[in-house]
Order: C-alpha cells, then structure tokens, then sequence
C-alpha cells in the first residue's frame, strides 16, 4: 500500500485545526474523584467546572471509591483515564452531557426515566388524590373525522 504524504498547504491547514479545536474545545486542567458525593470533578481550562456523578458514566458504576479516585487527565486535557478500570472518557463528549456510548446513552435514558416516574412527592401523591376526586384521567376521546375521507 502506497504511502500517502501531506502537501506544505495540507499539514498547515491541520495544523490550524489543530489550533482552533485548542481555543475552542474544553480541555481539563485536573480532576479529582469526590467520595462523599460519589461523583468526578473536572476542572476544566476556561475556568468552569464539571461534576458529574460517577454512576453515570459507561465503566465507573458500582466501582471501587479507591479506583475513581485514580483518575489522570491525559491527551492534553482532552480526555480522562482510570487505568485500574481500563475506562477512557473524553472532556468534549462529557461537556455536552454524553457519559458513554450511543448504547450506553439510550439505556441510562430509558433507567433515569423509569426511575423519574416512581418517585414519589407530597405535591404528586396530592395532585393524584384530586385527580382521583374528578374520576381519574379523562378518557381519550376519538379524534374528528376527516371531511375529506368521506367523499
């Protein structure tokens, strides 16, 4: 298979995307595992910082609190490693809220939600309770026919 070299023009031009991705994308600056809340805290190069709780990202689950907290930032700040855990996660993807895998995000989806609809308040249980006064949910009422179908 032949090689294929970069032009002059092409490696300067990766080069400035190379440099825009620097001043653009979030990079860590340290991180730091938080045992009594149980979530990684990124501090991050523009000043912010993140937290997120551990349980939420694809392979930090139900870990060993001593292997969280043997995070390192690496790739120049964009990306975390526990190595013990064999878990790689990238700060940008973490940014937006991504925690793992398309996979992984459906399914931490479909869990938060279900979790969501058991939770149980005083406001909920009194809103169900007066629903319940009015005879529950209404019913579904059939939708109008189309005048145009009844030609």
């Amino acid at each position: 298979m032949a090689e294929k070299h970069l032009s002059d023009a092409e490696l300067q031009a990766a080069l400035e995307r190379g440099r825009q991705a620097d001043r653009a994308e979030p990079r860590a600056l340290s991180a730091r595992y938080d045992a009594a809340r149980r979530r990684v805290v990124v501090e991050l190069t523009n000043g912010c910082s993140l937290a997120f709780p551990a349980d939420v990202a694809q392979g930090l689950g139900g870990a060993d609190p001593a292997a969280l907290a043997q995070v390192e930032v690496v790739a120049g700040g964009r990306a975390l490693r526990w190595d013990t855990l064999d878990v790689d996660l990238g700060v940008a993807p973490l940014v937006r809220g991504i925690f793992g895998t398309a996979a992984w995000m459906r399914q931490l989806r479909s869990e938060m939600g279900r979790a969501g609809g058991r939770a149980s308040t005083p406001a909920k249980a009194s809103a169900a309770r007066e629903n319940g006064r009015k005879g529950g949910r209404p019913r579904k009422q059939p939708a109008p026919a189309d005048p145009r179908r009844e030609a």
